[in-house]
Order: C-alpha cells, then sequence, then structure tokens
C-alpha cells in the first residue's frame, strides 16, 4: 500500500511520498508542488482547485471561491452548510471535495493509488479547547477515509519539519523547530541527530510542543482592519451621536473564511439600511460595492500580496481603483510591524512555555530551525529570534519542509512508495 505525507494548509497544500532513493514532493499543478488551499465551485457545480480557483474568481466567473478552509476545522463552521449554486453543502464536504482533487492529482502523477496518509496537524487546532481539538483531528480523519484513504495517522507538523532538517545534519543537537504557517503558529523542541533518524520510534525524542492558532491570515486581517477597511466605512460615525457603523461586516470581510457570510442576501438589506443612517454614506456605498461585487476574496487576496511585498520591500502601494480614481494605502514595513506587532509578540511569547514545557533554558537551544511562509516576515523573524539568541538560525524550506517530514514519517510507517 503507497503511503503520502499530507501538509493540508490554511494558505498551501503539499503532498509527498518516501521513495528508496529520499522523499519527494508531487507537482500538484503544473509543475508547481504547493497548491493553494482554495476552491472554486462555477455555476454547473463544477470545482477547480489552487491558482486555477483563484484565477477564475478574478477573472468573474460566476460562482463560488471558498479558501482558507483549514480554519473552519475546530470551529462551530464545520458543521454548518453553505450555499453553493442551487445546493447548501457542509463545510466538510467542501474540505473533502478539495482534498480529494489533491489526492486525484497525485495518483496520476504517480500512476498509482494512495491508500494511507500521515495528515500534518499544528499542535493546536484550537487554543485552550482540548474537545474542540479533538473534533477538529477527528473531522479531519473522517474526511480522509471519506476520499479513499484506507490508514490514517497524524504527525504534529513541527515535528514533521524536524524530520526534514534531521536529514541534513552530522552531530547531535537539540532543535526548536518554528513553523509559522497561514493559520497556526507551532513550536516543538526535539533531539536530533544521524543516529536517531534511523529509529521509527521518536516518542523520547520530542520534548515539547506547543503552538498558539495565529499564523499569516491574521496577519491579513489585522493589516486589512487597520489600512483598508475604514475606506468602506470601518469606524465610521453614524448620523446619531455616539453610535457608529456596525462592526461585523468589516470582520467578516477581512476573515478569510467568513467572507461568504457577506454575500447572503439579507446582510445586503442590512448594510444598505445602515447607510441610511450613516453619517459618510458614500463610504458605505464602496461595502456596498464589495458585497454586491463580491470582491471579498480579491481584497483580502490584495492585503496577503501587499504583507508578501512588505517582506522584502520598505514601501509599497496597495491600489484599490475600484473604490474610485487613484483611491489606494500606502504601506511600509514600519506600518506592518506596527499594526501587527502584538501578532508576533504572541507568537513569540509562546517560546518560553515551550522551553518551560522542556525543562530548558533559552542557551539549551543549538538550532533554531525556520519554516513557514510567515518567517519571512522581518518583525516576526526578529520576535523570534530574539528570543534564543544564541541559537544557530536554519531557513527551511518555507512551503515544503513540513510536506517532506511528513512524507519521511509516511514511509517510516507505512515502507517507501515503489
Amino acid at each position: 500500500m503507497t503511503a503520502c505525507g499530507l501538509d493540508f494548509g490554511t494558505s498551501n497544500t503539499t503532498l509527498g511520498v518516501a521513495r528508496p532513493d529520499g522523499p519527494a514532493l508531487c507537482a500538484l499543478e503544473g509543475e508547481e508542488t504547493t497548491l493553494p488551499s482554495a476552491i472554486f465551485f462555477d455555476r454547473k457545480g463544477e470545482r477547480r482547485l489552487g491558482r486555477a480557483a483563484v484565477d477564475a474568481y478574478v477573472e468573474g466567473v460566476e460562482g463560488r471561491l471558498m479558501s482558507g478552509l483549514k480554519s473552519v476545522l475546530g470551529s462551530s463552521l464545520i458543521d454548518e452548510k453553505t450555499q453553493i449554486g442551487s445546493r447548501r453543502v457542509a463545510f466538510r464536504h467542501v474540505i473533502g471535495a478539495y482534498m480529494q482533487g489533491v489526492k486525484q492529482r497525485a495518483e496520476e502523477r504517480l500512476g498509482h493509488e494512495l491508500g494511507a496518509v500521515v495528515h500534518g496537524r499544528p499542535v493546536h487546532f484550537v487554543d485552550g479547547d482540548a474537545a474542540a481539538d479533538r473534533r477538529a483531528e477527528d473531522a479531519l480523519r473522517v474526511i480522509a477515509h471519506e476520499i479513499g484513504f484506507r490508514e490514517v495517522c497524524f504527525q504534529f507538523e513541527p515535528i514533521a519539519a524536524a524530520l526534514d532538517y534531521e536529514q541534513h545534519i552530522d552531530t547531535e543537537q537539540v532543535a526548536l523547530i518554528a513553523d509559522i504557517g497561514g493559520g497556526t503558529s507551532d513550536f516543538s523542541i526535539v533531539r536530533l541527530s544521524p543516529e536517531r533518524r534511523r529509529l521509527i520510534e521518536r516518542g523520547k525524542d520530542i520534548l515539547a510542543n506547543d503552538g498558539v492558532h495565529i499564523g499569516g491570515t491574521d496577519f491579513d486581517r489585522v493589516l486589512a482592519l487597520r489600512s483598508v477597511t475604514p475606506l468602506l466605512g470601518h469606524n465610521s460615525p453614524m448620523k446619531r451621536a455616539g453610535l457608529y457603523v456596525p462592526s461585523s461586516y468589516f470582520h467578516d470581510i477581512a476573515t478569510w473564511h467568513r467572507i461568504n457570510r457577506l454575500y447572503d442576501p439579507k446582510v445586503l438589506t442590512e448594510v444598505r439600511q445602515v447607510r441610511r443612517d450613516a453619517a459618510q454614506p458614500e463610504l458605505i456605498d464602496r461595502l456596498i460595492r464589495a458585497i454586491e461585487e463580491r470582491r471579498g476574496h480579491a481584497l483580502v487576496g490584495a492585503v496577503e500580496k501587499a504583507k508578501i511585498r512588505l517582506a522584502s520591500e520598505p514601501h509599497t502601494r496597495l491600489a484599490l481603483d475600484w473604490m474610485g480614481e487613484g483611491v489606494a494605502v500606502e504601506l511600509s514595513d514600519e506600518d506592518l510591524a506596527e499594526r501587527t506587532g502584538a501578532l508576533a509578540s504572541r507568537i513569540s511569547g509562546r517560546i518560553a512555555a515551550c522551553l518551560a514545557l522542556a525543562g530548558l533554558k533559552a542557551g539549551d537551544i543549538d538550532a533554531l530551525f525556520l519554516t513557514g511562509g510567515s518567517t519571512r516576515l522581518a518583525h516576526v523573524r526578529r520576535a523570534i529570534i530574539g528570543e534564543l539568541p544564541d541559537a544557530r538560525v536554519i531557513e527551511g524550506d518555507t512551503f515544503g519542509s513540513v510536506g517532506i517530514g511528513l512524507s519521511i514519517e509516511a514511509g517510516r510507517r507505512f515502507g517507501p512508495a515503489a
């Protein structure tokens, strides 16, 4: 039975297998090994995945885009239904449709069926709620069985990243693995060595796991709320003194997995009523247009791209011409750090908790292994590295380390692929 490692991320997904000559990720879209975690259903109900899903939405194809699907796990949304065309479909079935598409693409590339999977999972799907965390993993397990995997098991994503890193070391060391992804920030402290990597059972080498439900999509949300949604009327006054436009609409449009809530016809009726009593109705007109034209995902996508540009450029311009000629937001890396600094601090703060769980001090960590897209943000990197100033910093494959490590784990548990 061929097994795979599957990293279903909030922003991107990878799938890999362990071959006799080493682990390898499968190409899932053209020659790309990363597939954006997005699915688009057109009016006929046909689905498109990844970049094709986003392109269809941006090009104005009539249908429904859903992204940030992993964020639904562990929330009440997993048991709710959403409108897709003329049908109401459960969110768990939407996730299943996406995962089925990933599995099919990999099987086509490999030329044979995948019967077993090692699923990556964050240390905490839900912070401080063990029961919700179990429900999230159980939901993912059920979905995996429903799409055809006969054997399903899980591994923490930072542990998977550690297995990738361990392939490249020649001395024993204690490493802290920081996996800052799209939806969660996870940390593990692991004892690694060339000799230990031959062992199948590694439980004694895992010294601590900890994490927090903060990731790249939270940076997108906060940046949108602080920089863009005020142009749509967020925090603007109503005609009646002391009242402000309700904030829930703006939190929905700034949060990937909540955007589609705005497209309920009842919401548009509510917003039009708000406009009549707003002191600046011209701003609410922009919100109405965003809802009518279903611009939510494109709006947050533009914010995400601006954030990514600021990881390598000091300044960027976020054009919003659809709101009016010349409407734009000028952003700097200092703006990003100031507006999302609290998130970076909460992420780095979990390192102390992880060290305490392991019974170690910062100076006991030999290496700090960084992976996940949000480690590219300068202020996030500074916050993390500042907690371990003496550790050697190792750059992992930003989007591939976890998938590679899960592939290694799949080979250990089920044997290498042919």
